[in-house]
C-alpha cells in the first residue's frame, strides 16, 4: 500500500493508486501526490501516539467538566481549590496535548 497525499488539503489516502477524487475537499487524482516510503513511515509510526495524544485531550476534557461542577457546587473553600486546580492542569494538559500534535503535524507525522 502507498500513502498519497492531497496537494489542495492535505488528507492522506492509502490505496495502491491515488483516490479518485479526495474524500475531504473533492478534487481529482491529479492533485494527489505519492509519499515517500520515508514520510509513510513517519506516518505509520506516528499514528498510534497521535490516538493516543487525543485520547489525553478527551480525558482533559472531562477532567474539565468534572472539575467546573464541583467549583458550581462550592460545597467549601477546600473542594473548590482542588475542583480549580484540576480545572488548570486539564487545560495545561490539553495544550500540551494539542501543541505535541501541531508539532508531529509540522514534521509530517500524522
Amino acid at each position: 500500500m502507498k500513502l498519497w497525499k492531497c496537494q489542495v488539503c492535505g488528507y492522506i489516502a492509502e490505496g495502491e493508486t491515488a483516490p479518485q477524487r479526495c474524500v475531504k475537499c473533492g478534487v481529482g487524482s491529479d492533485r494527489f501526490e505519492a509519499l515517500s516510503e520515508e514520510s509513510a513511515a513517519k506516518i505509520y509510526r506516528s499514528d498510534k501516539t497521535n490516538d493516543l495524544h487525543v485520547q489525553l485531550i478527551r480525558l482533559a476534557m472531562k477532567l474539565d467538566e468534572a472539575a467546573k461542577a464541583g467549583i458550581e457546587d462550592n460545597l467549601d473553600p477546600g473542594c473548590v481549590h482542588v475542583f480549580e486546580v484540576a480545572k488548570q492542569y486539564a487545560w495545561e494538559i490539553k495544550q500540551m496535548a494539542k501543541a505535541e500534535l501541531a508539532g508531529h503535524i509540522a514534521k509530517g507525522k500524522y
